[in-house]
């Protein structure tokens, strides 16, 4: 996969945005209390029934999408103890979402089941990003749990409702198999990974942790007679006329019908933008720049 390096950007991206600390603490505060609004009037649309281990295999044979993702990283500056703790919170997440059963019209929100991570729960500081950097924060970690959610459901015939990304590329990449951008953040409970099951078929998220890997898998109780394959149609570094650059790509996806292999669509995910926060030309040594 190659990049292409621009030094005049294609589209303009505003200057960054420095706001003050009680703009962001007043802020945080009046969108957690929209969201629970939100919760409230729309409490019955949300899955909350979970299933024993025991009735997804028998109940749900198919699976529909697996994925897995290595917990500890070579990141720089980041000590290791916090991605020891990054375990340790991710095991009470699944906690809360393993099995959970999403029927047709309903929707999975990953704040709305996993709850508000607190040190009484059980939440140790982890690794969390803010405003271009990291920070230690109670629960931190959980983002790798979202980015699992949301690539697999990008290969499923479920509907991301919503899905918030990075604005900032902290590191770069360390052994990424995937495309750039193809991740969701978190941040309780306004910034959220909601997923809506337009179907007419049940479907059961299977989470768990296995030999150093975070895993997970969409089973239903039918198979599709089609498949989806996640690409990236464009990636490139641009040169910010103010200063600094940004990294961008494009994520489609296509659906290929599994008998004759024939492509039914080919459609938008998502177009990434994010401020990066190293040298692009040091990126790595496998990357190449047109």
């Amino acid at each position: 996969m190659g990049f292409r390096f621009r030094k005049k950007p294609i589209l303009g991206m505003n200057e960054k945005v420095h706001r003050g600390t009680l703009r962001l603490f007043f802020g945080k505060i009046y969108f957690q209390w929209k969201r629970y609004w939100v919760w409230f009037l729309e409490r019955k649309s949300f899955a909350t029934k979970k299933i024993s281990l025991q009735e997804i295999q028998k109940r749900f044979p198919v699976s529909i999408f697996k994925h897995s993702s290595p917990i500890y990283r070579k990141l720089k500056d980041v000590p290791m103890y916090l991605q020891e703790n990054k375990r340790v919170n991710l095991n009470i997440a699944i906690s809360k979402l393993d099995g959970i059963l999403l029927a047709p019209n309903q929707v999975f929100s990953f704040w709305y089941l996993v709850g508000k991570p607190t040190k009484k729960k059980g939440y140790l500081p982890g690794m969390q990003l803010r405003n271009g950097s990291f920070i230690e924060r109670t629960g931190g970690g959980l983002c790798q749990m979202a980015n699992l959610i949301y690539w697999m459901t990008l290969h499923s015939p479920l509907e991301v409702k919503e899905r918030w990304r990075h604005s900032f590329d902290i590191f770069p990449d360390s052994e990424r198999t995937l495309p750039f951008g193809s991740g969701a953040t978190l941040s309780y409970n306004y910034i959220d990974l909601q997923i809506k099951n337009t179907t007419n078929q049940h479907f059961v998220l299977h989470l768990w942790i296995e030999d150093d890997l975070l895993k997970g898998e969409w089973l239903s109780d039918w198979d599709f007679p089609f498949f989806y394959k996640v690409y990236e149609s464009y990636h490139g570094f641009h040169a910010e006329p103010w200063g600094g650059y940004t990294r961008r790509n494009v994520i489609r996806r296509k659906k290929i019908s599994k008998d004759k292999k024939e492509i039914l669509k080919d459609e938008l995910v998502t177009e990434n933008t994010a401020w990066m926060m190293y040298e692009p030309l040091l990126e790595s040594k496998g990357t190449s720049f047109k």
